[in-house]
């Protein structure tokens, strides 16, 4: 699934492709992609309207409309976003259209959302009904890269939590965004295992582990996410991220630590995932 990273990729693409342009016309296929409220809902909200801007909380991709609504894109386990030119041959899957007015000087282009699996959903709510319209997005906690976001804040949102730190990480009403990827990269940076209790954390860990969260995820943006032999990622433009080039445990389960350089990197099960350490770095 598109983590944090990847979806703020894809936001930076909207807003330098989509963000300005009116939306002339929608084709919606799939109906699973608009189960929240409907074909017609979706066609009727987005048609005429146009972006204004791209935002992001955690995994969910947010774009004004000048018609006071906004559109909520959720990638979850294969969506794609593409933009390309009008006309041109639509990968298999593609579930919702959006027809791009073009800018002076430029073709007309089309904004795509692609989705094998079918589980994302592109949804036009009002924003002023958030608790009813998108429950879930309501309830997300802090993004790491959105919101303010300290060690002090950390604390806060660890301070009952007496499960273990790979869930709490996990627990997107903790913390908006990070999912399995990240959070085994973000442990190993910090040195810890999953199964430290987080509200037994010292300040001193939690500052740690602060700048472990800032870092993984700033450098994974920075090189355009990770895109794995058995996901569908891409960015807006169908390249790949090149972050999994970096990862220190994830998905390296039975080779030689990168960081100690001693231990082979360990597998386990938690909270139903599949989680990687170094037992001799991660304490």
């Amino acid at each position: 699934m598109p983590e944090l990273p990847e979806v703020e990729t894809v936001r930076r693409g909207i807003e330098s492709h989509v963000v300005g342009r009116r939306i002339t016309r929608v084709e919606v296929g799939r109906e699973r992609t608009v189960r929240r409220t409907s074909r017609e809902a979706l066609i009727d909200g987005l048609s005429g309207t146009t972006v204004v801007a791209a935002n992001r909380r955690g995994k969910y991709l947010l774009c004004p409309l000048d018609s006071g609504e906004e559109m909520m894109i959720h990638l979850r386990m294969s969506g794609r976003v593409l933009v390309a030119p009008a006309g041109s041959e639509r990968p298999p899957h593609t579930h919702v259209v959006l027809h791009l007015q073009p800018r002076a000087g430029e073709v007309a282009n089309e904004m795509w959302f692609v989705d094998p699996r079918t589980f994302g959903e592109v949804v036009v709510f009002d924003p002023a009904r958030l608790d009813v319209e998108m429950p879930d997005l309501a309830k997300l906690g802090v993004d790491p890269l959105v919101d303010e976001f300290t060690p002090e804040i950390l604390r806060e949102r660890f301070a009952r939590k007496r499960g273990n730190l790979k869930a709490t990480l996990l627990d997107q009403h903790v913390l908006a965004g990070i999912g399995n990827i990240y959070a085994d990269e973000i442990m190993h940076r910090a040195k810890l295992r999953w199964s430290r209790v987080p509200s037994s954390l010292s300040m001193r860990t939690l500052v740690r582990l602060h700048e472990a969260i800032v870092h993984v995820l700033t450098k994974a943006v920075e090189a355009g996410g990770s895109t794995l032999d058995d996901t569908q990622y891409v960015d807006i433009d169908g390249e790949q991220g090149w972050f999994q080039t970096e990862h220190r445990v994830y998905g390296r389960a039975g080779e030689v630590c990168l960081t100690c350089k001693k231990a082979r990197i360990s597998r386990t099960v938690v909270a139903g995932r599949t989680t990687c350490y170094c037992a001799v770095c991660q304490h």
